[in-house]
């Protein structure tokens, strides 16, 4: 697509899951190998793209339930951002909570591991932003 055509209002959304244990004050976070669109992408949050058919929590549900053979509790949203280096992606960053299922690797994870909220920066290799690192730290 022909991004430069468009003064303002078109992104790409994606929809992310901080699923968060409030037990063990640990969140989840999957593994991807060679992701075509991100190259430096490794470990990140369970989500993806949504359609247009349903509201965008449905889509989250949907897509955690893919990667992580989890159903999660929608919360609320904590953190909305663009990129810098792509500022056609639009990111929502909700917080969730399992209510059920089997927790495995799914599409396009190939592995899933809980971690505490401050090790975040130990595993992904793209950049966080700090206002997402701040909203991370109030769940440790």
């Amino acid at each position: 697509m022909d991004w430069s055509r468009f003064d303002n209002g078109v992104y790409l959304v994606n929809v992310l899951a901080i699923i968060y244990n409030p037990k063990t004050r640990k969140i989840l976070i999957g593994r991807r190998e060679k992701d075509p669109h991100i190259k430096e992408l490794t470990w990140c949050f369970p989500g993806g793209r949504p359609s247009y058919k349903e509201d965008l929590e449905f889509y989250l549900k949907e897509k955690v339930k893919k990667k992580t053979n989890l159903d999660i509790e929608v919360k609320k949203i904590v953190f909305a951002k663009t990129y810098p280096e792509k500022r056609e992606f639009l990111s929502i960053y909700y917080l969730a909570e399992v209510m059920g299922g089997e927790e495995k690797p799914g599409d396009k994870f190939v592995e899933i591991k809980w971690i505490k909220p401050h090790e975040i920066k130990d595993y992904f290799t793209t950049s966080i932003h700090p206002k997402l690192s701040e909203y991370l730290k109030t769940l440790a």
